[in-house]
């Protein structure tokens, strides 16, 4: 009876454990596909500033986002 609830509640932690990893998986791999933010977002954020950005400040500004995903 202990055995089996023991077996029942190891099989869940380690089913939990290794759907997150999965989804972890899954999700990195979307957003690295699909990034959230692409140059052409961060030229019309910086020109609604009042700034006119010039591709090497575009790119800086996309490998800052990309280091931090």
């Amino acid at each position: 009876m202990l055995k089996d609830i023991l077996l029942i509640v190891v099989g869940l932690v380690i089913g939990a454990v290794i759907g997150f990893l999965i989804a972890k998986h899954f999700t990195k791999k979307y957003l690295k596909e699909n990034p959230p933010i692409n140059e052409k977002m961060i030229y019309a954020l910086m020109s609604g500033m009042g700034r006119k950005p010039s591709q090497k400040q575009v790119k800086q500004m996309m490998n800052q986002m990309n280091r931090y995903m």
